[in-house]
C-alpha cells in the first residue's frame, strides 16, 4: 500500500472517529442532564390591606410570564362572609383585571383609574337566584357629596336621577362607554373575568382561581401587546385589583341592618379607597417569530400544544420559525403518511402506512378529568358542613365505570326531560317518554349515584342541580383523538366497566343507556363499539322543554354541546359555562334558546374531559382515577413518569392504561412523539427539524414558564427518553439518502430511530354476544379519513424570549471532547490491530459511573458494522 493510501485511510478514520465521537458526546449530554432544573424563581406576591382590611394578605400564586391562564388568588386575616338570604352581604372579595398606569391615588400601592378595570358584567334578567344586590355586582353608584348622605361615590352619578349613576369603563384604545355597561360592547356576562363574589371562610382564609386575559381575550384591556416607552419595546403590563367587602358601613361603625344587602359597587369612590393592586406581567401578546419568515411546519397533538408554543418562542431568535397547527393525532397521522413534505407531526402512535419515518419522544403529559365544583349543603346537613359551602371541592376519585356512565349519556336527567315527575294523588312518580323507560331506575347524575357516593362520601350532604349543565355528562371535545382512544382503553380495560357497557347492571341497579351498549340485544342501533378515538353523542333523544313556551326542539348535542378542543374545554370549565342553551329567548329574532352564561357562584358544578396541560394553565382542579392496580392516582409528574415506564413498543412506545400497573402510575398518561418522513424532506428541513427535536430532549424539558421551558401540566422526560430523543435528532440531522436494488434515490429506509412501518394491530371491543370481560386493545388501525380539529385558541398566544443558556455543568463539554476522543480513536486504529468497537458502549462518569450510551443491540452491531466497511476499518 503506498504512503498516499496509507495517509488517506488515516484521515477517513480520523474523520469518522471524530463524527462518531461528537454523536456520542451530543447523546452523553442530552442522557445525563438532570430531568428537570430547580424550580424557576417565584412571581408569588403577597400585598396587605388596608384600613378596615389591615389585617388581610393577599397572595397571588404568579404575577410574570402571564398569558392566557388561571392564577391563584387567596387571602387570609379577613372576617367570615355573612349573608342576607342568599345574597352576599359583607365580609367577602372582588376581584377583577385592569389596565393603565398608576393612577398616583395610593402612594404605598400603585394602581389602575376604576374607570380601566373590566367589571359589571353581571346577568340584567332571571336575577331571582342570583348573589347580588344590582349594586355590588355593578358600576352603578350613589352619588353624596357629604358622607352623612350615605352615597357611595363622589364623582359619578351627580347629574343623575337621585344621585344615580354608573362608572364609565375607558378601553385601551381611548372607546369610552358610560352606560348600559352590565352589557356592553367590549364585554359582558360569557366573556368577562371579573369576580363578582369570593367568600371567605370561618377562619378568615379564602381561595378563588382568577382568569387571566391577554389582549386576545380582551382587547379592550390590551394586555400583552407590545409598548414602546423612553425608546423600550415590551408587553404592556396590567393590574389585578382585589378589592374587600367589609362590615363596615361610611361613619365606621357597623352595618346596622343585617337582614338587607348594604355593599355597594367595589369601583364606587367608597369601596376603591380599599382597593389592593397587583401589577401583572405578560408574555408578548401576537407573533413572536419575525413576520414574512420561512416556517418549518408542525402539527398533530394537543397534547403537544403548550410545550411547543413555549419552545416556539424560544426558537424564533434562533433564525428558524417552527408553526404550529393542532390536529387530531389520525389526521396528522394521515397527512403525514399522504405529504411527507408537511412536516412534523405530533403523534401518540406510530404511523401505519409509511415505512422511512423517524420518531423521537419529546413530551409527558396525560388526559385528565378537570373539575370545577363548589359545596352547597343540603338542607339539614351538619354545621361542619354548612360552615363550608361556597369552598370548592379539591379532589373526586372516578372510576372507569363512573366515566362511562357520563360518556354514554346513562344518567336520568342526562336526556332532558325524557324522564319528569309527575304528581298524582297527592304522591309523586316517574314518568318516562318512549323508550325510555330504563333511565327511571337510573339516579338523577352522579352526585345521587351510590357508586360516586361510595367513593366520595361528603356528597352525601351536598347538593346539586342534577342538569345537563351539571353532574350528568362530560364536557368532551369534537373530532377524532388519541386522548379520546386512551379514555376509552381505560374505560374498556375495566371488567365492570365492560360489563356495564355490555347492559349489565351495576351493584345498585343502574343500566347503561341502550344507544351506547355493546350488546346489539339491548342496542336498536346494533352495537357500540367502545374501541374509538372519539365521544359521540349518540342518542338520539330530542324534545321541547317543559316549562317553556319554546317553539323549536333541543337534542342531545344542544344539551351537552361539543367544545372545540380539550383547551376549550378546560375554559369552559373555568368560568362553569356549559354552554347549555337552556333559556328560550321569544324575543330574539328569530326566537331562539340561549345560553345563560356561567354557573352562579356557591353552586357550580362542570366536569370536562382536557388535557393535563390546560388543566394546570386555568387552575382546574383534576380527578384521581382508579389505575390498573386498583389505586386512585392524580396527574402529577411523579404518577406521569411511573406510568411512562411501562410503555412499550417497536417504534413508538405507548403507555397502555391496561398495562400501567405501578401502583402510582396515572392511568391516562401520554408519551408524545414527534414523527418526520426525512426521505420527503430537503437536507435544510431536516436540519432544522433536528434542531427543535434537540431543543425538546435538552432544554425544552427544564419545568418553569418562561419562553422555552416545559410548562406546568408536563413531567420532564426521563434520561433514557431525553436520551432516545437526542439520538433521533442526531440521526436526523446526519440523514443521507441510500440508493438500493428496487427502491429509488430518496425513498428507502430513513435509517433514523423507526425505520419500518407498522400497523397498530386492533382487537375488536365486546359487541353483542362476545363476553364482556374480553378486553379490547386499540381502535381502528386506519387513521380517520375526516379531519378532526384545526388549531385553537390554545395555539394563539405565544411568548417572546431567548434560548435558555446550557447549564453551566462539565457536560458542555461532552461533544467536543467526544470528538477529541472520535479522533484519538481513529488515530489510535491503525495500531490497534483492527479492533472492533464492544457493546454495550460506556463512559465513565465522576464518582466511579458510568453511563451507558449505546446499549448491547444487534442493530447497532450491524451499524457498526456498515459505518466501519464505509471508511475501511
Amino acid at each position: 500500500m503506498s504512503t498516499r493510501s496509507r495517509i488517506k485511510r488515516l484521515l477517513l478514520r480520523v474523520a469518522a472517529g471524530s463524527a462518531i465521537g461528537a454523536l456520542l458526546g451530543g447523546v452523553v449530554a442530552q442522557a445525563a442532564q438532570p430531568a428537570a432544573a430547580a424550580d424557576p424563581e417565584s412571581s408569588t406576591v403577597t400585598v396587605s390591606g388596608r384600613g378596615e382590611f389591615q389585617d388581610m394578605k393577599f397572595t397571588v400564586s404568579q404575577t410574570e410570564h402571564l398569558t392566557s391562564q388561571a392564577v391563584t388568588v387567596s387571602w387570609r386575616g379577613g372576617n367570615p362572609t355573612t349573608f342576607a338570604g342568599t345574597q352576599f352581604n359583607t365580609d367577602f372579595v372582588q376581584i377583577m383585571q385592569c389596565w393603565g398606569d398608576d393612577d398616583g391615588t395610593v402612594p404605598g400601592n400603585p394602581g389602575p383609574p376604576r374607570t380601566q378595570c373590566q367589571y359589571g358584567a353581571s346577568p340584567t334578567t332571571d336575577r331571582s337566584s342570583w348573589p347580588g344586590n344590582n349594586n355590588d355586582d355593578t358600576r352603578n353608584v350613589i352619588y353624596g357629596a357629604d358622607p352623612s348622605n350615605y352615597g357611595q361615590d363622589d364623582r359619578y352619578g351627580a347629574g343623575g336621577v337621585f344621585g344615580q349613576g354608573e362608572v364609565p369603563f375607558k378601553s385601551v384604545d381611548g372607546t369610552l362607554i358610560t352606560s348600559g355597561l352590565q352589557n356592553n360592547a367590549l364585554y359582558n356576562r360569557n366573556t368577562t373575568n371579573e369576580v363578582d363574589f369570593a367568600r371567605t371562610s370561618a377562619d378568615g382564609t379564602g381561595k378563588e382561581f382568577f382568569e387571566v386575559q391577554t389582549a386576545f381575550e380582551a382587547p379592550h384591556l390590551g394586555c400583552g401587546t407590545a409598548v414602546t416607552k423612553n425608546g423600550r419595546t415590551a408587553p404592556r403590563s396590567c393590574w389585578l385589583v382585589i378589592v374587600p367587602q367589609g362590615h363596615l358601613d361610611l361613619d365606621g361603625k357597623p352595618y346596622a341592618d343585617h337582614t338587607q344587602v348594604n355593599a355597594g359597587s367595589p369601583v364606587s369612590s367608597t369601596n376603591w379607597k380599599n382597593r389592593v393592586a397587583i401589577k401583572l406581567g405578560f408574555n408578548k401578546v401576537g407573533a413572536s417569530c419575525p413576520l414574512g419568515s420561512d416556517e418549518r411546519a408542525t402539527s398533530g397533538s394537543e397534547l403537544a400544544a403548550d410545550a411547543m408554543t413555549s419552545w416556539q418562542a424560544a426558537l424564533c431568535p434562533s433564525g428558524t420559525v417552527y408553526g404550529y397547527t393542532e390536529l387530531g393525532e389520525p389526521e396528522a397521522r394521515a397527512r403525514l403518511a399522504r405529504e411527507g413534505k408537511s412536516g412534523l407531526a405530533f403523534t401518540t402512535r406510530a404511523l401505519d402506512t409509511a415505512n422511512d419515518v423517524t420518531y423521537a419522544p419529546v413530551a409527558l403529559s396525560g388526559v385528565v378529568i378537570g373539575f370545577t365544583i363548589e359545596r352547597r349543603a343540603r338542607a339539614g346537613a351538619p354545621d361542619s358542613v354548612r360552615k363550608l359551602s361556597g369552598t370548592k371541592v379539591e379532589s373526586i376519585d372516578l372510576t372507569p365505570r363512573l366515566v362511562a356512565k357520563l360518556l354514554t349519556e346513562s344518567y336520568r336527567n342526562s336526556p332532558w326531560a325524557a324522564v319528569v315527575t309527575t304528581f298524582s294523588d297527592g304522591t309523586s312518580g316517574l314518568t318516562a317518554a318512549k323508550h325510555y323507560e330504563w333511565a327511571k331506575k337510573n339516579p338523577a347524575g352522579l352526585v345521587t349515584d351510590p357508586e360516586f357516593l361510595a367513593y366520595n362520601p361528603e356528597f352525601a350532604e351536598l347538593s346539586v342541580s342534577e342538569t345537563p349543565a351539571t353532574d350528568t355528562d362530560l364536557i368532551t371535545a369534537l373530532g377524532h383523538s388519541d386522548s379520546a382512544r386512551a379514555v376509552w382503553k381505560w374505560v374498556t380495560a375495566d371488567k365492570d366497566a365492560r360489563r356495564f357497557l355490555a347492559g349489565i347492571p351495576d351493584d345498585w341497579g343502574m343500566t347503561v343507556n341502550p344507544y351506547y351498549s355493546t350488546n346489539a340485544d339491548l342496542n336498536t342501533d346494533g352495537s357500540f363499539d367502545p374501541a374509538r378515538d372519539d365521544f359521540p353523542k349518540s342518542d338520539r333523544w330530542c324534545t321541547i322543554p317543559p316549562g317553556t313556551d319554546a317553539t323549536q326542539q333541543q337534542c342531545m348535542t344542544d344539551f351537552h354541546p361539543y367544545v372545540a378542543d380539550m383547551h376549550a374545554g378546560a375554559l369552559h370549565t373555568r368560568r362553569a359555562d356549559t354552554l347549555w342553551k337552556s333559556s328560550w329567548d321569544a324575543l330574539a329574532s328569530p326566537p331562539a334558546f340561549k345560553s345563560p352564561g356561567p354557573q352562579t357562584v356557591g353552586s357550580r358544578f362542570v366536569l370536562t374531559i382536557t388535557d393535563a396541560a390546560s388543566a394546570a394553565r386555568y387552575g382546574l382542579q383534576t380527578a384521581r382515577l382508579l389505575n390498573a392496580a386498583g389505586k386512585f392516582t392524580a396527574p402529577t409528574d411523579k404518577t406521569l413518569v411511573a406510568a411512562a415506564a411501562s410503555a412499550s413498543g417497536d417504534l413508538v412506545q405507548e403507555i397502555d392504561p391496561a398495562t400501567a400497573k405501578a401502583k402510582n402510575a396515572y392511568p391516562l398518561a401520554q408519551l408524545v412523539h414527534a414523527a418526520v418522513r426525512p426521505a420527503a424532506l430537503e437536507a435544510d428541513a431536516r436540519k432544522d427539524y433536528a434542531t427543535l427535536l434537540t431543543f425538546a430532549a435538552g432544554s425544552g424539558q427544564t419545568s418553569g414558564t418562561g419562553p422555552g421551558e416545559l410548562p406546568p401540566g408536563y413531567a420532564p422526560l426521563p434520561s433514557a427518553l431525553r436520551a432516545e430523543a437526542a439520538k433521533a435528532a442526531a440521526e436526523l440531522a446526519s440523514w443521507k439518502p441510500r440508493a438500493s436494488a428496487g427502491h429509488d434515490k430518496g425513498s428507502g429506509d430513513s435509517g433514523g430511530s423507526g425505520t419500518s412501518g407498522g400497523s397498530d394491530g386492533t382487537d375488536a371491543g365486546p359487541t353483542g354476544g362476545a363476553d364482556p370481560d374480553a378486553t379490547p386493545t386499540g381502535a381502528s388501525p386506519v387513521p380517520s379519513g375526516s379531519p378532526s380539529y384545526d388549531g385553537g385558541d390554545a395555539v394563539r398566544v405565544t411568548a417572546n424570549g431567548t434560548t435558555p443558556a446550557d447549564p453551566s455543568n462539565a457536560l458542555r463539554y461532552a461533544v467536543p471532547i467526544g470528538a477529541a476522543l472520535g479522533a484519538a480513536a481513529g488515530l489510535g486504529a491503525p495500531f490497534a490491530g483492527g479492533v472492533r468497537p464492544r457493546l454495550p458502549l460506556r463512559v465513565p462518569l465522576p464518582g466511579g459511573r458510568a453511563l451507558t450510551v449505546l446499549p448491547e443491540s444487534a442493530v447497532l452491531r450491524d451499524r457498526f458494522g456498515r459505518l466501519r466497511r464505509r471508511v475501511g476499518l
